[in-house]
């Protein structure tokens, strides 16, 4: 059996000192294997945005183990940290912050850019990507002139290109309407399921959390499952 893509084991997060100390993770785990979408539910206040920033190295736990693709992160150093977030994390958050300077194609190749890839193959990648997601002949067109599905699809788009290990959202499409929300949800299942990620997608839709593998909350610190 294939080692889990996502590890997190006995993962403590505590805020504050003494009196004013506040838990939000007290020995939670979670694994998610690759291709696997993990739906996220739970209410606000319960840890969700603590359990992505962890996942995300973008926080350090207080105790436990973090292993992505078999790397044990909890210990590294901020510039190999640093450099896992641009290669092996994918982010998509519930407004795209794109780029509105930047056309579509740009937008989606300055991962690649910054990971050190030249312009032409940056592109290609992009535009390959695009394709994928059905808005090709929106490549030169900036946000401004996008629909929000069309944004949020770039922003997807942008996430992936480097081809991380796992990919991260928070509530992908809690901006849209519902039609568009299935329209960007599918997308985003289907680069998952065609590109091996692991993803964990926090979303308070349970319609969208349904259609996911399986289903974990937050309670008392603890990582549950709900299905």
């Amino acid at each position: 059996m294939s080692e889990p893509v996502l590890q997190m084991n006995g993962i403590n997060r505590t805020y504050g000192q003494g009196k004013n100390a506040l838990t939000i993770l007290d020995g939670a785990g979670l694994s998610i294997d690759r291709g696997e979408l993990v739906a996220l539910v739970a209410p606000s206040g319960a840890g969700k945005s603590t359990l992505l920033h962890l996942a995300g190295l973008l926080e350090r736990p207080d105790a436990g183990s973090l292993t992505i693709g078999g790397v044990e992160c909890s210990k590294l150093n901020d510039d190999k940290r640093t450099r896992m977030r641009r290669l092996d994390i994918g982010f998509v958050y519930q407004f795209h912050h794109l780029l509105p300077e930047l056309d579509a194609r740009e937008n989606i190749a300055l991962p690649q850019l910054i990971a050190g890839s030249n312009k032409l193959q940056a592109d290609a990648s992009a535009d390959r990507l695009l394709q994928h997601l059905g808005i090709d002949q929106r490549a030169t067109h900036r946000p401004s002139q996008l629909s929000g599905g069309e944004q949020q699809r770039v922003a997807i788009a942008r996430a992936v290109v480097n081809q991380p290990k796992v990919l991260l959202a928070d509530e992908p499409t809690g901006n849209l309407d519902p039609s568009t929300s299935d329209l960007v949800f599918d997308a985003l299942t289907e680069l998952v399921r065609s590109t091996g990620l692991a993803a964990l997608i926090a979303t308070h839709n349970h319609a969208l959390a349904a259609q996911m593998d399986r289903t974990v909350t937050i309670e008392n610190g603890k990582i549950v499952p709900l299905n």
